[in-house]
């Protein structure tokens, strides 16, 4: 089993478009699928579509911080 994050074997809930996919990155306890992340990586800060995935990305969870 390869340790890289953008491949695993069970579907994941994309946080963005809330579609299981299998492939895509982890940000924090979150999954983003690639589609999304492509196309996030490819939307100019004055398209409309950027907002959306601004509300989209607040939905990230971090984890707690232990000390």
């Amino acid at each position: 089993m390869s340790s890289n994050s953008l491949y695993e074997l069970s579907d994941k809930l994309c946080i963005v478009c809330d579609t299981k996919k299998n492939t895509g990155i982890h940000l924090y306890t979150s999954f983003i699928c690639e589609d999304c992340e492509k196309e996030i990586v490819r939307t100019e800060t004055s398209d409309p579509k950027y907002q959306f995935f601004l509300e989209r990305l607040s939905r990230v969870k971090r984890p707690p911080l232990y000390s």
